[in-house]
């Protein structure tokens, strides 16, 4: 572990990557008073519309590095895929707080998998395949319906495939020839998708964000819903189960882990070292945002302790929806829309998300039932 450093206001934070959660971290710092500099290779990236500066360069560029972490105190990252060589290079100058071993893990759902089983923590029956021997096994073995699933990579339901039939397997053996390197696991007929949404400080507290409920629509994520409809038993249980991976792995930072929930049973399905979309309701819905805790954690500052204002619900708003998702705030006087500066508004793409409160679950449902039927029709 890194001595602990405290990175006051107004230092320099530096950003690997700079998407829609590179620009919510700016934005929360920024409000703290920290400066910015973003390093991402598009020019005017979301985040960098909101920085101090942006260096424009890809992220395994070595020299780029070296002048991020020249002008920052401190660096953290909005995507798990960063360049191992980079975030040593960062980590061995004392500016990576979180360290390079949560990107090492969660790159390749082979580690994600190893570390949870070594905890025995609970996941889905798996096969790691890396020959067409070895998958042929795999299929054989386990159980459909399955799912076969890029190790590295894939995000919104890219780079996997579902496997229901028999038939299905011939297609298995094609998606892995052209991949070569996956993960087949048994498909959990699971109710529920739970986030569990944590931050993590350097001295090793946690604190847990109200876990959210998922809804997914074509592998992308639709709603998220807080609070979850769990009792008590199974919040304590996916907790415990989360900060027993936080301790092993030493995290700092927001860190997110999605699982499915099988009446009493609770399965570990995949980490984001960083921010996670699930967690875009605690800008409005609790006291502190995920990002701002983040950005408190990674500055060595302590962490505040989390309330849930009242039930909240965020949506997320796709490149087709767009038009509609504004028009909506000229007639209602409820709803927050966030917009991400995306510059072009394709189909699947996420543009932007909205976020409603309300008092009761039954008035939040009303909104969100406005809100669909206006954005949909």
């Amino acid at each position: 572990m890194q001595p602990i450093k405290t990175i006051l206001p107004p230092q320099t934070i530096g950003i690997i990557g700079g998407g829609q959660l590179g620009r919510m971290m700016a934005i929360a710092a920024r409000y703290m008073g920290y400066r910015i500099v973003v390093l991402d290779p598009a020019p005017n990236c979301p985040a960098a519309q909101v920085a101090d500066g942006q260096i424009t360069a890809d992220y395994a560029d070595l020299s780029a590095v070296k002048q991020l972490i020249e002008q920052a105190d401190v660096i953290t990252y909005e995507f798990e895929n960063v360049d191992l060589d980079a975030a040593e290079l960062i980590q061995n100058a004392g500016k990576l707080p979180q360290g390079a071993l949560a990107l090492e893990v969660t790159q390749t759902r082979e580690k994600e998998k190893q570390l949870i089983t070594d905890l025995d923590l609970p996941v889905p029956e798996f096969r790691i395949v890396k020959t067409e021997e070895a998958c042929k096994e795999a299929l054989a073995a386990i159980p459909l319906p399955a799912v076969i699933k890029t190790c590295r990579g894939g995000y919104d339901g890219k780079g996997q495939l579902k496997l229901t039939t028999e038939e299905d397997k011939k297609d298995a053996l094609v998606f892995f020839g052209e991949h070569g390197y996956c993960i087949i696991e048994r498909w959990i007929p699971f109710d529920k998708e739970i986030s569990v949404v944590f931050s993590r400080s350097q001295e090793g507290n946690i604190t847990f964000f109200p876990i959210a409920e998922n809804e997914h629509r074509d592998h992308i994520l639709y709603q998220t819903t807080v609070p979850a409809t769990i009792d008590a038993a199974l919040r304590d249980k996916a907790c415990a189960m989360t900060a027993k991976v936080a301790e092993q792995m030493n995290i700092v930072g927001t860190f997110a882990i999605e699982m499915f929930v099988d009446e009493d049973m609770i399965y570990m399905n995949e980490m984001a070292p960083r921010p996670h979309n699930s967690g875009h309701y605690t800008i409005e819905g609790c006291n502190v945002s995920q990002f701002a805790q983040h950005i408190r954690a990674i500055c060595g500052l302590p962490l505040i302790p989390v309330s849930l204002h009242q039930p909240t619900a965020m949506i997320n708003i796709l490149g087709e929806s767009l038009p509609k998702a504004i028009k909506f705030t000229v007639n209602h006087n409820f709803g927050f829309l966030h917009l991400y500066g995306k510059d072009e508004p394709k189909k699947k793409r996420k543009m932007g998300h909205a976020t409603f409160t309300a008092e009761t679950m039954e008035a939040l449902r009303k909104q969100l039932d406005n809100f669909k039927e206006a954005t949909q029709s």
